[in-house]
């Protein structure tokens, strides 16, 4: 096995010692010419093998590691990505008992930068970051086949792939429902926002329920009604959920009749979150969720997304009733969660609430923190309390 092989500065290779996955520009000593997504062998400065990773030619990150190791392995087999997906798999595979929707393989999470697969049923939708998936996505789509997935969609490629969009080999309905806790909810995805659906929200959009009976709620930035539904099994009294895209309200709505709810208590507004609280009246709602999108895409946008959420969060602390409660959230990764805390705090010391933090939020399971690449931690969420 011929690999390029990069060496590594010897006052460079703590990071590689502490297992982190991304080796940037300066850490790079010297190496044998690599092509945009090769798989290259990682070696410190003295020679020994250190680890193999996907060359990504970026202007700071270069290599995208997926092996710690300082034995040779034989990574352009198919038994070690078959290994690396059955893997992903078994960790899992009790989310079955709950849903048939779920994040597969989560990048970095598992050990596998650069891909992010999601299950919906029997249906498997695939986006590549970088131009090394291309070089083992078969062996990545045999073993999604022999794990029982019948139809492989890719969503999105890196730039520069030669992989096709689209069904792998069979076809089938790109709107398809899925069930979560036995509620069911129908995707769309081909034209839904990341894979369809927001799978990391899952056990923190049952805790609404908890909160939800009889009471006003409102769920901004709803999507596809996520949150809304399981406010309505939890005995709401009127869910309104407000979100920019005509098309995600619309499944929403869909989303209610397929469940049997009673759409008189279900309201959408396709409208701007920010616009729809400054005419929403005082005190009409007792629960509110706010679950923006990333407001945070780079280094260069986090003193406007901090202000973004400073902004909506206190629009929400000024209308809720008293003793209500807002769940609040950020999934920014740029935003780490002291920030967000801090950014919280400011918005309710502008508006002069008491304000406790009942509940402390995060990803969940399919989306596992790798604990020697904090990158993968993004989703916070806190649940207040408002006087």
């Amino acid at each position: 096995m011929n690999l390029p092989r990069i060496y590594i500065k010897a006052e460079k290779q703590k990071a590689l010692y502490n297992r982190h996955l991304w080796l940037f520009s300066g850490a790079i000593d010297r190496q044998d010419p690599a092509q945009n997504g090769d798989i290259v062998q990682i070696h410190l400065a003295n020679g020994k093998l250190i680890g193999y990773g996907f060359f990504v030619d970026g202007p700071s990150i270069k290599v995208k590691i997926f092996e710690h190791t300082q034995s040779a392995i034989d990574v352009l087999s198919y038994d070690y990505w078959r290994k690396k997906i059955f893997s992903a798999y078994s960790l899992r595979k009790n989310l079955l008992e709950i849903t048939n929707g779920f994040r597969l393989v989560y990048a970095e999470g598992d050990f596998l930068p650069g891909i992010i697969i999601d299950v919906y049923d029997k249906i498997t939708v695939i986006q590549t970051y970088h131009r090394g998936i291309d070089r083992i996505f078969d062996h990545i789509t045999k073993a999604l086949t022999e794990l029982g997935f019948e139809y492989l969609y890719v969503k999105k490629v890196a730039q520069g792939s030669q992989l096709p969009l689209g069904w792998v080999d069979k076809e089938a309905d790109t709107q398809t429902i899925i069930h979560e806790y036995d509620i069911k909810f129908l995707i769309d995805i081909e034209q839904g926002q990341k894979t369809g659906f927001y799978l990391d929200q899952r056990d923190n959009r049952r805790l609404i329920e908890r909160y939800s009976t009889d009471k006003n709620v409102l769920n901004l930035f709803s999507y596809t009604g996520g949150f809304s539904l399981y406010a309505l099994r939890g005995g709401a009294r009127l869910v309104h959920s407000v979100d920019q895209s005509a098309s995600a309200l619309d499944l929403a709505q869909k989303n209610v009749e397929i469940n049997g709810f009673d759409s008189s208590q279900h309201e959408i507004f396709a409208q701007d979150c920010f616009e729809f609280m400054d005419q929403s009246p005082d005190n009409l709602y007792d629960l509110i969720v706010v679950d923006p999108p990333a407001f945070a895409k780079s280094k260069q946008s986090i003193p406007n997304a901090v202000r973004g959420y400073k902004e909506i969060n206190k629009r929400v602390m000024r209308k809720i009733k008293q003793g209500g409660i807002i769940f609040t959230f950020s999934c920014s990764q740029r935003i780490e969660p002291q920030l967000f805390r801090k950014t919280i705090f400011s918005s309710a010391a502008d508006v002069g609430r008491n304000i406790r933090i009942i509940h402390q939020l995060s990803q969940d399971i399919d989306h596992p923190v790798n604990i020697f690449h904090p990158e993968t931690e993004y989703l916070k969420g806190l649940v207040l309390f408002v006087e």
